[in-house]
This record gives C-alpha cells, structure tokens and sequence, in this order.
C-alpha cells in the first residue's frame, strides 16, 4: 500500500507545529536557530521518496505571495507590540540612522553589484537589491526584542534597533521595488514623467497614507479595546488574543485599500495600540497569540524554501550570483551599517553587532513575488529566485548560527558594565 500525498503533506505539517511549539525551548542555547532546523527539514524530506508536492515560486506565484504577506504582516504587528520604548526622535536615533542611510546604500551598492557582476539591466538589479534590502521581522526573532513589559527603558540598543528597524523598513522597501517595475515598464527609460508620478504617488502619498491609517486606526481601537464606556467592548478585559489578528487586517486592509502601503499602516496600528495603555497586561496577551501564528507562518514557509532548494531551485544560480548574496551579507550590510551608526547609540560593539544583522528572509520573498507579478522580468525569473533564495538561505545559517553566541556576549558585557557603574558611577557615554 502506497503512501498518499494528502497523508503525507498532513503528517509533515503535524510534525512541524508541534516542532515549532518545542524548538525555540530546545535551541534556546545552541548556536543553531529555529529557522535553520525547519529549513533543513525541506530539504531533507524532498530529499526522499514521499510523494509531496512540487514548490515552484514561479508556477505558484499567487500562493507564495500571499502566504509571504501574511507572515510579514502577523510579524509586523508582533514587533510593534512588543517595543516597549516610546515613540521618539532621539530615542529611535538607530531606527533613523539605519532607515536612512543603511538602507539606501545598502540598495545602491547591492544593485551595482548585481548590474556589474551579472549584467543584468538596471531595473533586474535595482529590484533584486530593493527586495534584498530590508532586515526581516520574521527570521529577526533571535535578535528581536522580548515580549512586551511595564518597562519603557529596559531595551538593550541592538534588539531595540534590528526591530524598530525590520518594523518600519519592509514598508519604505515598496518604493524601491516599484520603481524597479515602473523602470522596467519604461524600456529602461529614466524619462517618460514614470519618475515624478513615483515620487508622488510611491513615495509621499503612500508612504503618509499607510502611516495616518495605522495611526488611526490604532489609536481608535486603543480607546475602545482600554477606555470603551460599554464594557462588552473593553475586550482588554477579556483577554482575547486574536483581536491582535483583526486589527492587524483591520489596518492592512484599509490601507491597501486607499493605496498606502499596508506594512507601515500594521507597524504603526501596533504601535499606538502599544502606547495606549503602554503597562497593560494585555499586550502580552495579544502579543503572545500573534507570536504563535508567525512562528506557525515561518515553520511552513521555511520548510518550503528548502523543499524548493531539494528540488534543484537553484539550478539557475551562477557564481556570480552567488556572488552578490555573499558581498551583500559579509560586506555591503555590515559596512553601511557601520557608516550609519557612526558615533550614534549604544557602544561600538553593540553598533558592529546592529550593522551585521541584516537579516534577509520571508519579506524577501514576499517582494520579489509581488514584482514578478507585475510583469517586466519574465527572462530573469528563475535568476532571480536563485539569487535571492540564496542570499535568504545565506542569511538563515550565517545570522542564525551567530545571533545566539553574539547576544550572549552582549548581554554579558552590558551586565559586566552595569555592575562596574553601581560601584563607581557612571563614566562618560560611549564616543
């Protein structure tokens, strides 16, 4: 008797739920992340004879997109609800340093690089650098901040900066990516009025569209979930988790529907849910049930990113295109990292520890699947797949065999710098 493929797909996936509620307890000492484990998992599994279905990103766009925005957007929203620093231009001094300048250099030089190492034209190159750019929410869960708590200043720098950061930077990516379509759409052209329209419409309108709505529409369910006059409608109350989940497509929706980029109307929804009641208990609560699904998300979709590698996925990969994934993670990143924190927050090893962990993964995929769909790439699809699967799987062993042993010596450092201030005082800021 043959095994079947529906046994078979829902005997992984029963495995791999209750792995993704076992492992982070498990791995929590070992340099070897969650990610690592499931992604392993992918290939080892279509690595045998059991009859599981083909992962092709390119034949089925439609559902890696989608599955892609899910996960990114659930994460989205744990990220903001788990800050516990308060909005502000000097407190986010990092966030700003590595919004602004980590992130465009590291699009400028990723797409030279792509255009010089693989000659590809400038809208390939400028795409794949943009969707290779932001530092992920979801893989970033090693170096992330924890559950949400009372405390506003309990943050060490580099958690508080990687996730301030991977919160805001997968919306401001999305003009990046769309120019790469619009200039692909224009024939390579940089005329033709496609730029103005970009920068008025993909930048300033929907870039202030989707944080208004997640403002909003956060600070409107604040006030009903805390303050409501009708009791049945203080559900921070009642302790119901999954209302993380309606305001979490509550504010997406909205925003995409008035066209503004959906990720920022998510980040900055958590947000101000977050600032609402900032000690509420009930943020954990909501925090914590979001958490569960990413970490569900992230399990399927990792697992499919190595099934998709087992099943010669990177057969279109050359070395140059490797290449480009290695220059981005061991010297575009870390170096304009460095260049953007210079002299800014934290000490320097704790600015070196935040220029290195850019970490690439599901939001890549993502943004790469939404600019196939837009068309103008059909020669490059599977290059591009190869290259930036690549750089993902680069990103999954290299940051997930290094986030435990690094936060370790920070946290080390951070009390041995404590303890030495309460018996001395404390000695000047760090240059």
């Amino acid at each position: 008797m043959s095994i079947t493929t529906e046994g078979a797909v829902y005997a992984c996936l029963g495995i791999g739920a209750f792995l993704a509620a076992v492992l982070p307890r498990l791995l929590s000492r070992l340099p070897v992340s969650v990610p690592i484990v499931f992604l392993a998992a992918g290939v080892l599994l279509y690595l045998t004879p059991l009859p599981l279905p083909a992962v092709d990103p390119v034949a089925d766009r439609g559902w890696v997109h989608h599955l892609t925005e899910l996960c990114v957007i659930v994460s989205l929203m744990g990220a903001g609800l788990a800050i516990n620093r308060p909005f502000g231009w000097r407190s986010w001094a990092a966030t700003w340093r590595l919004l602004g300048l980590a992130m465009p250099l590291t699009i400028g030089a990723t797409a030279l690089a792509g255009w010089a190492l693989l000659d590809w034209p400038v809208s390939a190159a400028l795409l794949v650098a943009a969707v290779l750019a932001p530092t992920d929410p979801v893989l970033a869960s090693e170096v992330r901040v924890g559950e949400p708590s009372a405390e506003k200043e309990d943050e060490d720098e580099v958690r508080f900066a990687l996730t301030s950061e991977a919160g805001l930077n997968d919306g401001l990516a999305f003009p990046f990516v769309l120019a790469a379509v619009a200039l692909a759409a224009a024939g390579e052209s940089w005329t033709g009025g496609w730029m103005t329209h970009w920068v008025w419409s993909d930048v300033l309108v929907r870039i202030s569209a989707g944080v208004a709505v997640g403002l909003a529409i956060g600070l409107l369910l604040g006030r009903v979930l805390f303050r409501s006059r009708a009791r049945s409608l203080r559900l921070a109350e009642q302790g119901e988790g999954f209302v993380a989940l309606a305001a979490t497509f509550l504010s997406y929706g909205v925003a995409e529907a008035l066209h503004g980029y959906g990720f920022l109307a998510v980040f900055a929804t958590a947000c101000a849910l977050r600032g609402s009641e900032h000690s509420h208990g009930y943020h954990q609560v909501m925090h914590a049930f979001v958490e569960q699904i990413e970490r569900l998300l992230m399990a399927l979709l990792l697992f499919g990113v190595g099934a998709f590698v087992a099943s010669g996925g990177l057969a279109a990969l050359t070395w140059r295109g490797a290449a480009v994934g290695v220059l981005l993670h061991l010297l575009i990143r870390p170096a304009a990292g460095r260049l953007a924190l210079l002299r800014g927050p934290g000490r320097p090893n704790e600015r070196a520890a935040a220029a290195f962990f850019g970490i690439r993964g599901i939001g890549s995929l993502f943004y790469l699947a939404y600019a196939l769909g837009e068309g103008g790439f059909g020669s490059y699809e599977r290059e591009m797949w190869a290259v930036v699967v690549f750089a993902v799987l680069i990103s999954v062993v290299v940051h997930g065999v290094a986030a435990a042993p690094v936060t370790s010596y920070l946290d080390r450092r951070s009390a041995e710098s404590s303890r030495r201030d309460a018996r001395t005082g404390p000695g000047p800021g760090p240059g």
